[in-house]
């Protein structure tokens, strides 16, 4: 039984959470267009520059799942605001930092207060709205980090060559100081239970999925078969085995296991993972493409995006529309992530300098898969695991962008070496060299017809396990 204090205030509830979730998108974004300016003012490069990024990823996907669960025990909205004032707090140090190490600290401290206000942000709106309300809500949701994700680099970018990139940490700061004006007013929601923390679970899980992500990370610069990727890659196969025994024990886990075999929940969950695939991975190499094998300039090539991700802003709401105007949710779903399939597909047979149409499919698809199908999985979930099933649902979402860019980028280095057979060289051309674009161009090509039958495939998986279940039988 979960247990609410305060009459609920939605406006207010909806502008504290939407505050929050603009943020993460635009911390992720106006970090990668800070990254020259961090390299030419602390003297950094290689590996300790690229932590910038890659700190906050870590930290983000390791600690979603076990601040959800804290959610639950301890509060929805005292998990949100102490995730808000981390994040801030980290985005400040960030913005003072006079080293790289340093800088790469605060990020990954950022990145822990990411994970709370993403995974009890999304258990707030759950427990705060139902039915269409709740429907509209998640769309609304998923509009605003549309708008994170469109407009974050252009307006990182103004930041960035106005004031320097210190301002872009700052101002994620000050958008978090006005989300936590708002939390006292927000309604507090907790499972009805004595709070007792699954310390093992949650370490568990915690180093595993860590080391899951190092692993990843090394995999294109260490080689996917050396020690620096096979050992961590080891530890944290042997670790995330341990937490599932640990979770199956537990009276109070980080993850109860069962809410894993409901199906549907599973499938909608498995949507942000089909997002990574299909719609992730072009936004990192879209770019690359329109400028290595097009000519474009950096400024041109982030308008040509524009025609992708601007649909993420018009689309939750009408998928919202849609369900809540009778259209089934498992066709609504399924439509979502066939279009990452044809859109992928459809690009991988135009050479033509702005494919808007393929972008406009996966935009679309990116549009209604997010916010909606977090909102349908969030009404599977009874309220007292809402944050435990948000923090499923978003560890799956940022485990999977790490995981999916990491080994697509790779694929692409490979089939340039064997097109060129230099390493060296394939890997100047998957970073745009100009003058090998037509290599770009075939290997490239490969990769989206990969992406689009895996997209095509979860589709039909995802519909199927969104099937009516049988009279008598649970999902």
């Amino acid at each position: 039984m979960a247990i609410r204090t305060r009459t609920p205030n939605p406006a207010l509830t909806m502008t504290v959470v939407l505050l929050g979730f603009l943020v993460v998108p635009m911390s992720i974004s106006g970090a990668a267009v800070a990254l020259p300016g961090i390299g030419a003012d602390l003297h950094a490069a290689g590996a300790p520059l690229q932590w910038v990024m890659n700190a906050y990823n870590l930290t983000f996907a390791s600690f979603t799942l076990v601040a959800g669960s804290l959610a639950d025990l301890f509060g929805r909205r005292a998990v949100f605001a102490a995730g808000a004032a981390v994040f801030a707090a980290g985005s400040v140090v960030a913005a003072l930092s006079d080293g790289i190490w340093l800088l790469d600290a605060a990020r990954a401290l950022s990145g822990v207060g990411a994970a709370g206000v993403m995974a009890s942000g999304a258990a707030i709106l759950a427990t705060t709205f139902d039915g269409p309300a709740r429907t509209r809500a998640f769309a609304l949701l998923g509009t605003v980090a549309g708008i994170g994700l469109a407009l974050g680099p252009t307006i990182s970018g103004w930041l960035a060559g106005g004031y320097g990139w210190r301002a872009i940490f700052l101002s994620n700061a000050l958008i978090l100081a006005l989300s936590l004006l708002g939390v006292p007013f927000v309604t507090e929601s907790r499972a009805g239970r004595r709070p007792r923390v699954d310390v093992k679970g949650a370490v568990t899980f915690v180093a595993g999925l860590a080391l899951l992500t190092i692993a990843v990370v090394q995999g294109p610069q260490a080689g996917w078969g050396g020690p620096g990727v096979l050992v961590p890659l080891a530890a944290a196969a042997a670790l995330l085995v341990a937490f599932t025994r640990i979770e199956r024990r537990s009276p109070h886990p980080v993850l109860d296991l069962t809410l894993v075999r409901n199906r549907r929940f599973l499938a909608l969950s498995l949507v942000p993972v089909a997002t990574s695939f299909g719609m992730v991975t072009l936004l990192t190499y879209l770019p690359t493409y329109f400028a290595g094998v097009h000519g474009a300039s950096p400024q041109q090539a982030g308008l040509w995006m524009l025609v992708m991700t601007a649909p993420v802003l018009i689309a939750p709401p009408a998928g919202g529309w849609l369900l809540n105007r009778g259209v089934p949710a498992r066709t609504l779903v399924t439509v979502a992530v066939l279009l990452f399939g044809l859109g992928n597909a459809w690009l991988a047979v135009t050479d033509t300098a702005l494919p808007a149409g393929p972008m406009l499919l996966v935009g679309v698809g990116a549009g209604l898969g997010f916010g909606v199908g977090d909102g349908l999985a969030m009404s599977m979930v009874e309220p007292e695991r809402a944050g435990m099933a948000a923090g499923f649902v978003n560890t799956l979402r940022i485990g999977s962008e790490a995981i999916v860019i990491a080994v697509y980028g790779s694929a692409l280095v490979s089939l340039l070496q064997a097109r060129v057979g230099d390493a060296e060289l394939a890997g100047r051309i998957a970073a745009g060299a100009a003058s090998h674009g037509h290599q770009f161009t075939g290997a490239f090509h490969l990769v989206l017809w990969a992406v689009a039958v895996i997209t095509l495939a979860m589709a039909a998986g995802i519909h199927a396990l969104l099937r009516p279940s049988a009279p008598g039988q649970s999902a």
